[in-house]
């Protein structure tokens, strides 16, 4: 036998501490968090939209080579300044 199910008009149950919605709350994609450092959001967006509209990677190859040499420009400049 099935235990039984929750009211749901049941307003009785506490809502839970403040402490544990801040947990709850999604923390920044690593990617995103990755692609905004670097500087290159807006070419990372742009190949988002192309692929969205397009629903084939083949299609915006322009885009996908603007956010690659931005990444790689990226990637340079903080190698240089380890050094």
């Amino acid at each position: 036998m099935a235990a039984p199910m929750p009211n749901p008009h049941d307003r009785t149950r506490k809502p839970k501490p403040e402490a544990e919605h801040e947990e709850e709350e999604e923390e920044e994609d690593p990617i995103d968090k990755l692609v905004n450092a670097s500087g290159c959001a807006d070419q990372h967006f742009a190949l988002l939209d192309c692929m969205a509209e397009k629903q084939d990677w083949r299609k915006c190859q322009e885009e996908t080579k603007k956010f690659r040499l931005c990444m790689a420009e990226a990637q340079k400049k903080k190698q240089q300044e380890k050094r």
